[in-house]
């Protein structure tokens, strides 16, 4: 059972699918709500938002893992929430009766990493899609992302070209790696800075829907 504690926002009425955003360094459960909302304002979906465990002295939000330095979490503390999040994905997964090929995971920063984290590892099935804001797909010891089995699967990639704390050069890197691996990707870039640039909300919110709109279990 995962320790995690989560924020929830269902569906208006049956949902159609099941959204999981992972907050960024320094937020809570709450910090994404908004988005999700803007993402889905006709409420089709089950959102769920989890909470990292981390609480580092002096910090006044919730960290997914510590930072050696940007691309390269702290093993033991990636892995640490990697386990946590399989625990409270499937939890959800049983709760809701709404299963990973119905599901998106996505985030923002450290958020981002762990959806790719969970969505491309090979000992995790495969969701519907992975949403990623400013982003990038983790260095560590003991995870590798299993894109031979994940051809065909739909990644959303954004990220300002002015972001001083995760250079868009590890999103261009991300985009790049996945596309030669076969998966469809949908990359945007602005010149924001380390933020979710509202211009690409109504792309992302059009590609969600395209997302969950495919048959479960197809691939192109």
């Amino acid at each position: 059972m995962s320790a995690l504690a989560f924020g929830e926002r269902p569906a208006a009425g049956e949902p159609q699918g099941l959204l999981v955003l992972h907050h960024g360094r320094g937020a809570d459960e709450h910090d994404l709500l908004g988005l999700a909302d803007a993402l889905d304002p006709e409420r089709r979906l089950h959102v769920v938002t989890p909470r990292a465990p981390l609480r580092p002295a002096g910090s006044l939000g919730y960290h997914w893992y510590l930072v050696p330095r940007v691309g390269h979490p702290d093993r033991e503390t990636f892995h640490a929430a990697f386990r946590q999040l399989c625990a409270l994905h499937d939890e959800v997964w049983v709760r809701t009766g709404i299963g990973p090929q119905r599901t998106v995971l996505g985030g923002f920063s450290m958020g981002s990493v762990m959806s790719y984290a969970l969505g491309l590892a090979a000992t995790r099935p495969v969701p519907a899609g992975i949403l990623a804001f400013s982003g990038f797909l983790a260095t560590v010891e003991g995870w590798e992302p299993d894109l031979i089995g994940r051809r065909g699967l739909r990644a959303f990639i954004a990220h300002g070209n002015r972001d001083p704390v995760i250079d868009v050069s590890f999103a261009r890197r991300a985009a790049r790696q996945l596309k030669d691996a076969g998966l469809e990707v949908e990359y945007h870039e602005s010149s924001g800075a380390h933020n979710i640039d509202p211009a690409h909300v109504s792309a992302a919110a059009a590609w969600l829907g395209a997302a969950l709109e495919r048959e479960p279990g197809a691939r192109s």
